[in-house]
């Protein structure tokens, strides 16, 4: 019996401290997508990705080129000069694919830009988001842009604009929110936290441009 009342009283002391906390939510996407220095870098990064699929492009064409060539004059060349036109647009094709995957890659030129570009404005949005939850006393912000399903969210949890305010960007004219201007303050709230400060978070994806190699 005793026990019980224990385990009784440590369940509602529990209760007490969770109801306690304070929760709310951000989506880091609207953030970002509400950020002009995020807007030009992606515009960048664009304009960088289209400048590379063209030089590909070139490449890829001057081999189709060489190959049509080749084919029509075979009939006519001595093998030695067959094996060599062949080796020669071999190594041309061969080095187009490196360039592609050099510019398009896992850990090409375009993520090292986007990195360059991308992520110390990721981090100032996270210090935004860590600067509200100190001063407000949040115990948790989770990220509705984050990796896991929000079924339902209350927009009065929402502190999103409470970090662009931080951040110094305009009230006027913000675009992706349904609900405007709706601020949380209060306890509540849910989803998945996530990571501002790695880079292949759910924010907006530039068209990479990236070509599909050619067999």
């Amino acid at each position: 019996m005793k026990r019980l009342f224990l385990v009784t009283i440590v369940l509602l002391f529990s209760i007490i401290v969770v109801h306690a906390q304070k929760f709310a939510y951000v989506d880091t996407q609207y953030i970002l997508d509400n950020l002009p220095e995020y807007t030009e870098a992606q515009a960048q990064l664009d304009e960088v990705s289209t400048q590379w699929q063209k030089e590909i492009e070139a490449k890829f064409a001057e081999i189709d080129k060489m190959n049509q060539e080749f084919q029509a004059q075979a009939v006519l060349l001595p093998e030695d000069m067959k094996k060599k036109k062949e080796q020669e647009i071999a190594d041309k094709e061969k080095e187009s694919k490196n360039l592609q995957k050099q510019r398009f890659g896992q850990n090409g030129d375009l993520m090292k830009k986007r990195q360059e570009l991308v992520k110390p404005i990721q981090e100032k949005v996270y210090n935004a988001i860590q600067e509200i939850a100190t001063n407000n006393n949040y115990a948790v912000i989770f990220d509705k842009a984050g990796a896991l399903t929000i079924l339902f969210a209350s927009p009065k949890y929402d502190i999103s604009d409470e970090v662009l305010d931080n951040l110094g960007t305009a009230t006027a004219g913000r675009k992706g929110r349904t609900p405007a201007g709706q601020k949380g303050t209060e306890p509540g709230g849910a989803g998945s936290l996530k990571g501002t400060q790695q880079g292949e978070n759910k924010t907006e994806q530039p068209n990479s441009g990236s070509l599909k190699e050619k067999k």
